[in-house]
């Protein structure tokens, strides 16, 4: 998921090199969803790792 969030960044960072604000705006804020939807799966995945364990 990380993977997929820095494509994106970096398809931001073309379009707004290439002067295309709009699409760059919105492929940053993909980027954003998938980047914080990854920081939750980790989150849980963590959780449920150490209440299995106990």
């Amino acid at each position: 998921m990380f993977g997929w969030a820095i494509i994106f960044l970096l398809v931001a960072l073309v379009a707004a090199a290439l002067g295309f604000g709009g699409l760059a705006g919105t492929v940053v804020s993909a980027a954003q969803v998938v980047f914080f939807a990854a920081l939750v799966a980790f989150a849980i995945s963590a959780v449920s790792g150490l209440v299995s364990r106990s």
